[in-house]
């Protein structure tokens, strides 16, 4: 498809004007007139009825529109009023938008027959079995019969089909039951329940506590004071923890039906898109401001409402335009290292095949010219005698050379296997009641072969369990109280109280941390619990009540803090600026109970420093410094904190500014941004906080296991230099006597410079394993990972045993572990537990997430989850060993008893005058895979073992022969070849010699060729049955 900013230039959308109207849009509101190739949307809008090749067929003529737009406010050059969204509340819409019935099945009635067949002979095995079935029914060609191919193939796609429609009808059934479900909406009014599907775009519509949002609202006032609802995302992202949603001021008044039904406004707002973290939009009532509505507003499909009685909103998407559904894409495909080999070994049995059948053909002709005239052979008057009718019938007769039932027995087989790891009881976790999960089942034997992992370390390593330890102000470090300490016996309280000199920056500090931040309190039986969307923010508001500066009450305009010792204060929120991985940093502006005006600031020291009046000579600044290496040297997370004093005419100028920027359609992020930096300046620093998140419970011994079975560990971290170091010592993936290779640079030419003297260094140890660990920061990384440096640098990387990754973004993750991907070819896997690691676990052959406490969203994104790193071992040295050995045994073995039975027939061939003519049964010819010969691959796949999983665990050493691919290779399977062939000869050879003299029956007769087949046969098949235990290790 094309980009939209090639052809928006080309293709012009036609506009006319729509009549006027009380009840229609300002004349201003264009309607298009589609131009022919965007006619077919509503056909494409159902094309889940019709065949995917016909709407695909008709999707290559269309433009992009609105419907899959990714990104919120880009424009991309187009118009802006082709761009936005234009919805009126309380009156028709200017354009028929979708409606809000889903469909996530994959079939319909009509469909499945043409979807299923395309899906299952996009395979190049299905396609050649049936290219040999049709070739069997050719009069005269086929020695085996016409149905002997057909029928198998038949049973082997009615099996897949069964799978197909139990699976799709279960995802009728989940439609069927959501699309049903009943609303409440504003008709005539008063409120009508009608059911989801028959809802539209701006439909008002009042939804109850604890029920689903059936489409993207956005909301208009709730039965909670100042609007404020609360609602769980764990649908979406898999955070359980509430969230806050706030109706704008000028719309939380209505909350009166009356209100409500007279309420006349526009919004505008961005296209459907995936982003579940950005929304854009601006409302304008008539006569009045126009407001902006932002993600704060917004209500997703999937989300509940919770802890509010009702909330009233205006439906923005709807349908498959939804942000639920448009995340509702297939995970990339991946497929494993033994796949890949073993389609290559069934092109080259392909090749082999036709190399065969050509070879049999031209020994037939030439017997051909020899005998012909021969009057017993009754072939002077036949007509299909010639070559090419030969070589399609040595074809046919040689085409179970390649194992049909293949295919569909490593599919079973690996489903089983992956429910064996999901029913590991060794591998789940009680405290959270989470077992492993398998969320697909093509990368078993993937597990088996890892090279390197990419870790996180936040919640993956450590428990991601925040505690506030210690805090540095104005050059002084306090400590929390430790257990059973109280407050009075601290030296922050003893500073408080007994008037030190720092004590007023102790208190705007205090001050600080409890304000400035986005946690949502809850009284639950007397006990105040806080809601936060990480765990810092709480830790930081706990650690802030531990000192006395309790934090206790939310509204959308202001917080409240019970100061110990001076009762309560309320500061009114004017704005907050929230945390973005561009950003580091998060800001709230607020009106102290004084009325003096400050700017609240926290974020990383890297961000701040620059921000701060004096720069790095700003007073405190050196001392602050040198604490926060103090504090990441012993393993915790750091986080700056400063402010500044605004005035009041300042304010209103830079108000104005923020506004502007906050009801911006395009590009309102940067906007908002360049609009922070004017105020997020002069800061004044009042000091820092140091968290603990301890290491999670085995991770040393895990590390040390792995680092044993010659795994390579690479940890990508956003923390600090120094915390990611210690946290690496403690993990036992850094020693001791372990030399440190830091990059730190801020230049192409300084790591450059680096980069080149260290792999110099290496000498002939280049890409060689060395006992050094390579520490690099995130800015070095951006210069490293260019294209002129890629090369040394991964050299430099692969020289190193650990490698340590600091300050790094998402984007870096997902492109250190594609780098190592595409350098090196190995199997890599990437694990991690949040948001931020989504992009490196899709991006690695094999993905993990962790269950932790930044939500499912990690887990979403991976083919495997578990609940602790501890696990991973047991999921690589134990399953992936196991399914790696399992299905490379099975698909040996399968290909083993096809070629050792059917090449007999190329040595009978030469006792037949290569005329094709067959030795066995032809049905037993069909039956030989899916009957007489399906169990032992099954029992291979399912229940062999290298050895018991306690060993395996306790000598690492033995997840070697996976990890080097040495059960499966090019060496092994033309082994296993040439063993099948022998066993092909002698099962062939020594019958006839026990028939040489035809003589069978005590009375004389002649057995004939069927009898020394099916003796033949009877024997191959009792000696595979005995012989399946075979190790391919073994040969």
């Amino acid at each position: 498809m094309m980009p939209s900013c090639a052809i928006s230039r080309d293709h012009k959308i036609k506009y006319e004007r729509l009549p006027q109207s009380d009840e229609s849009p300002p004349s201003r509101i264009l309607k298009p007139q589609l131009p022919w190739y965007q006619r077919f949307r509503p056909l494409l809008r159902c094309s889940h009825r019709l065949p995917r090749y016909i709407t695909d067929y008709i999707r290559q003529y269309r433009l992009p529109d609105e419907d899959e737009a990714t990104t919120s406010g880009a424009t991309d050059g187009a118009d802006s009023e082709q761009q936005n969204r234009v919805i009126f509340v309380n009156r028709a819409q200017p354009y028929n938008y979708i409606g809000n019935r889903i469909s996530t099945a994959k079939y319909s009635v009509y469909s499945f027959v043409p979807l299923f067949l395309f899906e299952q002979f996009r395979r190049y095995s299905n396609c050649f079995f049936l290219l040999i079935a049709l070739l069997q029914q050719i009069p005269d060609v086929s020695p085996t019969g016409r149905w002997t191919t057909l029928t198998p193939l038949i049973l082997i796609l009615s099996v897949s089909a069964l799978k197909e429609v139990v699976e799709d009808w279960k995802r009728h059934r989940a439609d069927d039951e959501m699309n049903q479900r009943q609303v409440d909406i504003l008709s005539n009014g008063s409120w009508t329940a009608v059911r989801w599907e028959k809802l539209k775009v701006g439909d008002v519509c009042r939804i109850t506590n604890n029920n689903f949002f059936p489409a993207d609202l956005i909301v208009l006032a709730s039965s909670e004071p100042q609007g404020i609802s609360f609602i769980e995302t764990s649908n979406l992202d898999g955070e359980t923890n509430l969230k806050i949603r706030m109706a704008h001021p000028e719309t939380a008044r209505l909350q009166d039906v009356t209100l409500l039904i007279n309420y006349r406004a526009t919004l505008t707002c961005e296209p459907p898109n995936r982003q579940l973290y950005e929304f854009n939009g601006m409302l304008k009532e008539a006569n009045s401001k126009a407001i902006p509505v932002s993600l704060d507003q917004m209500l997703l499909r999937g989300a509940v409402l919770r802890n509010t009685a009702w909330i009233y909103g205006v439906i923005v998407y709807t349908g498959h335009e939804t942000k639920l559904m448009k995340n509702s894409t297939k995970a990339p495909l991946k497929r494993s290292s033994i796949d890949r080999q073993a389609n290559t070994h069934i092109l080259m049995l392909f090749l082999i095949l036709l190399f065969l059948s050509l070879i049999s053909a031209v020994f037939n002709e030439l017997w051909l010219r020899n005998h012909k005239t021969d009057w017993y052979t009754g072939l002077a008057d036949s007509k299909n005698t010639n070559i090419v009718y030969n070589f399609l019938t040595f074809l046919i007769l040689y085409n179970n050379l390649i194992p049909i039932s293949l295919q569909v027995t490593a599919e079973i087989v690996r489903y089983f296997q992956a429910r064996f790891i999901s029913l590991d009881v060794e591998m789940y976790y009680e405290p959270t009641d989470t077992p492993a999960m398998a969320r697909t089942s093509n990368l078993n034997e993937e597990l088996g072969m890892v090279k390197y992992i990419f870790s996180d370390k936040t919640g993956t390593l450590t428990c991601n369990i925040m505690e506030f330890k210690k805090c540095s102000i104005a050059e002084v470090i306090y400590s929390a109280p430790a257990n059973g300490e109280t407050l009075e016996n601290t030296l922050l309280h003893e500073h408080l109280t007994r008037e030190h000199p720092n004590v007023a920056t102790i208190r705007e500090f205090l001050e600080m941390l409890a304000v400035c931040h986005t946690v949502i309190p809850e009284t639950v039986d007397g006990e105040l619990r806080y809601q936060a969307a990480s765990p810092d923010e709480r830790a930081l508001v706990l650690g802030a009540a531990q000192f006395g500066y309790v934090f206790d009450t939310r509204t959308p305009a202001a917080v409240r803090v019970r100061v110990r010792g001076a009762g309560a204060r309320e500061y009114q929120v004017l704005h907050v600026i929230d945390f973005t991985s561009s950003r580091k940093r998060m800001s709230v502006v607020v009106r102290t109970p004084e009325g003096a005006i400050k700017v609240f600031c926290k974020g990383a020291d890297t961000v701040l420093w620059p921000r701060l009046a004096g720069g790095a000579g700003a007073q405190h600044a050196e001392t602050t410094l040198a604490h926060l290496e103090l504090f990441a040297t012993e393993g915790l997370r750091t986080l700056v904190f400063a402010v500044a004093d605004i005035s009041e005419a300042a304010y209103e100028e830079w108000a104005n500014t923020f506004h502007e920027a906050t009801i911006a359609i395009q590009d309102r992020e940067r906007k908002v941004d360049e609009a922070a930096e004017l105020i997020e300046d002069n800061l004044r620093l009042l000091g820092a906080t140091a968290i603990e998140d301890r290491l999670q419970d085995g991770v040393p011994e895990t590390i040390a296991s792995l680092l044993k079975a010659n795994i390579q560990i690479w940890v990508l971290t956003g923390d600090k230099q120094e915390t990611a170091i210690n946290i690496a010592h403690s993990a036992r993936l850094i020693h001791g006597g372990m030399p440190l290779l830091i990059l730190n640079e801020n230049s192409l030419d300084g790591t450059r410079e680096l980069i080149v003297r260290h792999t110099c260094e290496f000498g002939d140890g280049l890409r060689k394993q060395n006992d050094v660990a390579l520490i690099v920061d995130g800015k070095t990384l951006t210069y490293a990972a260019g294209s002129d440096l890629k090369k040394d640098f991964l050299d430099l990387c692969l020289s190193c045993k650990v490698v340590v990754c600091c300050r790094v973004s998402p984007i870096q993750k997902a492109e250190m572990v594609e780098m190592v991907s595409a350098g090196t070819g190995a199997v890599t896997l990437a694990i991690g537990d949040g948001a931020n690691d989504v992009a490196m676990i899709q991006r690695a052959s094999v993905g993990v997430g962790i269950s932790g406490v930044e939500g499912l969203q990690a887990v979403c994104a991976s083919d495997y989850s578990v609940a602790q790193f501890r696990f991973l071992l047991r999921l690589l040295l134990v399953h992936g060993a196991w399914n790696y050995s399992r299905i490379s045994k099975l698909i040996l073995y399968s290909f083993y008893k096809n070629i050792c039975l059917y090449v007999i027939e190329l040595w009978f061939a030469i006792y037949s005058a290569w005329s094709g003519q067959i030795l066995f049964e032809r049905w037993t010819i069909g039956f030989y895979n899916v009957i007489f010969t399906a169990l032992p691959p099954f029992a291979i796949g399912l229940f062999d073992k290298l050895c018991s999983s306690e060993i395996m665990i306790r000598h690492p050493v033995l997840y070697l022969p996976s990890q080097q691919g040495l059960l499966f290779n090019v060496r092994v399977f033309w082994v296993w070849v040439v063993n099948s062939l022998l066993h092909s000869v002698l099962l062939f050879w020594l019958p006839v010699a026990m028939v040489s003299h035809h003589i069978l029956w005590p009375q004389g007769k002649d057995g004939g060729f069927l009898v020394l087949g099916n003796f033949v046969y009877t024997v191959r098949t009792s000696l595979q049955i005995l012989t399946f235990k075979i190790k391919p290790n073994n040969i």
